[in-house]
């Protein structure tokens, strides 16, 4: 079935479902990115719970009107209201209080969300309130999607997604050096308005699919996942969108194969290991790549030590040490120098003899800081200078490479 799912042959609304969070996934990871790089990720959370109000007041107003409450655009007005008014006191608190940024988050969450669970309880007493099945846009609910339904999401999406790539130049350089943009003309606060109504908008659309709690996992993993794959701004955004995308796409055709498992848990969950598994093998930041390159870096060590330990005729106890220099042909079994060992043991101490000259010297401060113990100073110095730092040491000269 979860082939058939893939293929978008599992039936109608499982193909709406699947489409739907595919185009959310997109335009979520996207416009997370800016938020991720901003250092604003928590934003996200006070939006998302800021819209549980706005849903119950606007079925409340469309029931006392004589319409239907769950009118899908209706609840996702309600709920853009809600959430503009949420994100537009953390903005006032932040800017005209003393209030840290994440004390106004934290209170305009904690007030919104329990205002909303208030409503939603007035709303099951209500008459007509007990069909409502609101609290599906706590976890999201995807079952019954109507194609209306796939079409606000798809279009809410794909207008969202369409303003990040508009507005994506200043919402940068505004993330990465506000002092710049500032001084560059940019009005720093109208930007920083810009990328949270994104991640409101994100968050409406998202509401029916993933729910509010969790459309905050949707907007942040993508990013951060991208971010261990490449450190270019439009890069981080193109990744971010393909692993929200992914993660929509697989995660609602699991669901759609497994109708006992909710669709917006699973979606977040397969974003997450993807995220995992980006963590583990990322070819820069991974934990695989950062392990590779400490023993890589403990072999230098060793090398360096025994060569050191040979020119210096002292015995090598260490087992590794040895053995990288067996497997490199520069000693024996027995500890001791082979001719091309000898060679490269002079070289390794004339070389330590080299750098003490260039650490105590302060015309060379600045080759000087870049030694580490493991860096051939032919890649700091020129020839001429290596030359007049061995006339300096005297003795026996090794031949510098041009």
């Amino acid at each position: 079935m979860l082939f058939d799912a893939l293929a978008l042959q599992l039936g109608y609304n499982a193909t709406l479902v699947t489409i739907g969070a595919t185009f959310l996934g997109i335009a979520s990871g996207v416009t997370g990115t800016f938020l991720f790089l901003r250092k604003r990720a928590l934003v996200s959370d006070a939006i998302s719970h800021a819209t549980l109000p706005g849903v119950g007041l606007a079925f409340i107003v469309m029931v006392m009107l004589g319409g239907d409450g769950r009118n899908l655009p209706g609840l996702l007005f309600g709920s853009a209201v809600s959430a503009t008014l949420g994100l537009l006191i953390v903005n006032w608190l932040t800017r005209r209080t003393r209030l840290a940024e994440d004390a106004a988050i934290g209170a305009v969450l904690s007030v919104f969300f329990g205002f909303g669970i208030v409503l939603l309880t007035v709303i099951q007493s209500m008459s007509s309130g007990r069909q409502a099945g609101l609290e599906g846009f706590l976890l999201g609910s995807t079952a019954g999607m109507l194609w209306s339904d796939a079409v606000v999401i798809a279009v809410g999406g794909a207008a969202t997604l369409l303003a990040v790539l508009t507005f994506r130049r200043p919402m940068a350089l505004v993330a990465f050096d506000p002092e710049f943009a500032a001084a560059s003309g940019l009005k720093v606060g109208q930007i920083d308005l810009i990328i949270m109504g994104l991640a409101m908008a994100v968050t409406v659309v998202g509401l029916k699919i993933v729910g509010l709690i969790l459309i905050v996992a949707m907007l942040i993993i993508p990013p951060v996942t991208a971010r261990f794959w490449t450190d270019r701004t439009d890069y981080v955004a193109a990744i971010a969108g393909l692993v929200g995308g992914i993660s929509g796409y697989i995660g609602a055709a699991i669901s759609a194969s497994a109708p006992s498992f909710p669709t917006g848990p699973i979606i977040v969950l397969v974003s997450f290991t993807i995220f995992a598994v980006s963590l583990v093998l990322a070819p820069n930041r991974g934990i695989l790549a950062a392990l590779i390159r400490h023993v890589r870096f403990q072999r230098r060590v060793h090398m360096r030590q025994g060569l050191l330990a040979l020119a210096q005729g002292q015995p090598i106890y260490e087992r590794l040490t040895l053995n990288l220099l067996r497997r490199a042909g520069l000693a024996r079994a027995d500890g001791v120098a082979t001719e091309t060992g000898r060679a490269r043991a002079a070289k390794a101490l004339r070389d330590e003899k080299r750098w003490e000259v260039v650490r105590s010297d302060r015309q060379h401060e600045g080759a000087a800081a870049l030694y580490d113990g493991l860096r051939e100073i032919e890649t700091v110095l020129t020839v001429d200078q290596i030359s007049e730092i061995d006339r300096r040491i005297g003795g026996p000269k090794e031949a510098v490479a041009p």
